[in-house]
Parts: C-alpha cells; sequence; structure tokens
C-alpha cells in the first residue's frame, strides 16, 4: 500500500489463503466418530465477481475447469448468484474428499488467475445434530469457524459453535477472533 492509498484510505485487500482447507478432510474423523457429524454432501464456493473482462474470461475457463473437475470425480456442480451479487458455486458429491478437492480446486483456479481477492469463504454442510453444522472456510484469513443455525429468525446456537471450537481446534486451524465469525444464514446448501 502507497502513500496516496493511506492518505485517501483505500487499503490492500488480503490475499486468499486456500492451503489450510484440506484440514477439514483429516478433521472428518474427529467430526464423525466423536461429534456424530456426517458431511451431507454439499459445499459451496462464494466470491465476489468483477465487471472486468478478464474476469468473465476467467469465469469461462473456470466453468470449462469445473465440468471437467465434475466428469473425473462425480461431483455435481451449479452455480448462483445471491440477492448481494456474490456468485456461489455449489459443489454435490456424496465423497467428501472428492468434496473437499473441488472446493479447493475453485478457490485455486481463482488465485492462479489473479483473482483471489475476490474469494469470500467456503462452507461445508454437516448433518447429525439438532440442528444443520456448517463450518465456514474464510480465505483471508485461513481459517474455519462453525456456525449453526437454529432455523429461527436467522438465530445461531453460539453455545454448540464454542464447543465444537473447543473439541476441534486442535486439528482445525479456527478462527481465533470470534467477532469474525460471520453467519452465512441464505448459504444454497
Amino acid at each position: 500500500m502507497g502513500f496516496l492509498d493511506a492518505v485517501l484510505g483505500r487499503k490492500k485487500l488480503a490475499a486468499a489463503k486456500a492451503d489450510n482447507l484440506f484440514a477439514l478432510s483429516t478433521a472428518q474423523v474427529t467430526l464423525d466418530v466423536e461429534l456424530g457429524l456426517r458431511p451431507a454432501g454439499a459445499a459451496a464456493v462464494c466470491f465476489k465477481p468483477l465487471s472486468a473482462g478478464d474476469f468473465v474470461r476467467v469465469e469461462n475457463d473456470l466453468s470449462e475447469l469445473l465440468d471437467v473437475a465434475a466428469q473425473t470425480s462425480g461431483s455435481r456442480v451449479r452455480r448462483r448468484t445471491d440477492e448481494f451479487g456474490f456468485e456461489w458455486i455449489i459443489v454435490e458429491d456424496p465423497d467428501f474428499e472428492d468434496l473437499v478437492t473441488t472446493v479447493h480446486l475453485v478457490g485455486s483456479e481463482l488465485v492462479a488467475r489473479g483473482f483471489g481477492e475476490q474469494l469470500l469463504a467456503s462452507i461445508f454442510r454437516f448433518e447429525g445434530g439438532e440442528h444443520p453444522v456448517y463450518f465456514i472456510y474464510g480465505y483471508k484469513r485461513g481459517a474455519f469457524w462453525p456456525f449453526v443455525p437454529t432455523g429461527e429468525k436467522q438465530e445461531r446456537d453460539n453455545a454448540e459453535e464454542l464447543e465444537l471450537k473447543a473439541k476441534l481446534e486442535k486439528e482445525l486451524p479456527i478462527e481465533p477472533d470470534l467477532s469474525r465469525w460471520l453467519a452465512l444464514f441464505d448459504a444454497p446448501i
């Protein structure tokens, strides 16, 4: 960031950190055996698209790449734009390893093409508790946080989220700043 950027209040966006995403694969055993949470076979990557022509080209390349990845892994991939203009790439696959790999592929491809700053989060759904449990991966911080919506007026079960943090923080890079544990109530998975 240069002097003029500092004076004008502009700041550079943090680069995406996608490598910690694979930690969820190793934590799956603990999630299943100790916590009774099973992957629901659905995940999504959320990013903010740019209107630049390069981004349109990258999105077209990404669509082709996702088609190939879906064919080789057996994943089902679709896209959706939410009411705020964010793009969601939704991946469905009963094989959790393939699911994590395909989500990582999406993020890596955007980073490789110079659009890593546009990556916001990936979200993975788990079932087996009273409510669905989501693990959100924030690309800017390279860490996960649990999200447990109760289904009532966009409320969440903070006690269960903190319990999950305590039980998984040795296996997963958990976001230490609780104020950054953003909720994604309307995630399309």
